[in-house]
């Protein structure tokens, strides 16, 4: 698990295909501290790689390397990453630690398109395009993840939804490249994902559960 609060920012080194050239092995530069605090990192530890959990099967002072299936570049923006790409970067949470963001998988549920970066007073709003039959799981004021990103959504109208970057997001995240027309990875909530699953099974299980909630 993680909580989309990034700390550091990487840089694709290599791509090498594997499996027949149909997944790939990711050679990702980072700073020493972050592999080596708060406790080292060590070969199989899961790191968030702008959104997506992956597991480190090397390590080096400064990299790590990291295997992607073709279903993970089926389902995600890591096909298109290229030597020089960057990468917000996220060690797994430990219990105890402080959760600054909100409960992040890691698992990407789709692909959205960045419509827009308007700035508004000190912050830019952003806008994307969620992919069909994702946006009755986002809420306004609710949470989202954007490329492994905690982030307040501020409006959702269809399947648009915007939110508000501050200037010391922008510069410690990928946000200060991004561009319109790019593709990014969205983790819906997990407790809306959760109570999507239950009213699918038992469409009355929810207002029973809050009615007895309010008692």
């Amino acid at each position: 698990m993680f909580t989309g609060i990034v700390t550091d920012l990487g840089t694709v080194r290599e791509v090498l295909p594997i499996g027949g050239a149909n997944d790939m092995r990711l050679v990702i530069g980072t700073s020493p501290a972050f592999l080596a605090e708060p406790a080292p990192a060590v070969i199989g530890a899961s790191i968030a790689c702008s959104g997506v959990c992956l597991t480190a099967v090397e390590l080096g002072g400064d990299w790590f390397a990291a295997d992607a299936s073709a279903e993970t570049l089926s389902k995600t923006t890591l096909g298109s990453l290229r030597a020089g790409s960057r990468l917000n970067l996220e060690r797994s949470l430990r219990l105890g630690d402080e959760l600054g963001g909100h409960l992040v998988s890691g698992h990407v549920d789709g692909v959205a398109a960045v419509l827009s970066a308007v700035p508004e007073n000190a912050s830019v709003r952003w806008r994307f395009r969620l992919p069909p039959g994702l946006a009755r799981f986002v809420a306004a004021k609710g949470s989202i993840a954007v490329d492994g990103i905690s982030l307040t959504v501020n409006e959702v109208e269809g399947d648009d939804f915007g939110v508000n970057i501050i200037p010391h997001t922008a510069a410690v995240t990928t946000f200060g490249t991004l561009q319109p027309g790019a593709r990014v990875n969205i983790e819906i909530d997990t407790l809306a994902r959760y109570v999507a699953r239950l009213v699918a099974v038992d469409p009355g299980a929810v207002p029973l559960a809050l009615a007895a909630r309010s008692r």
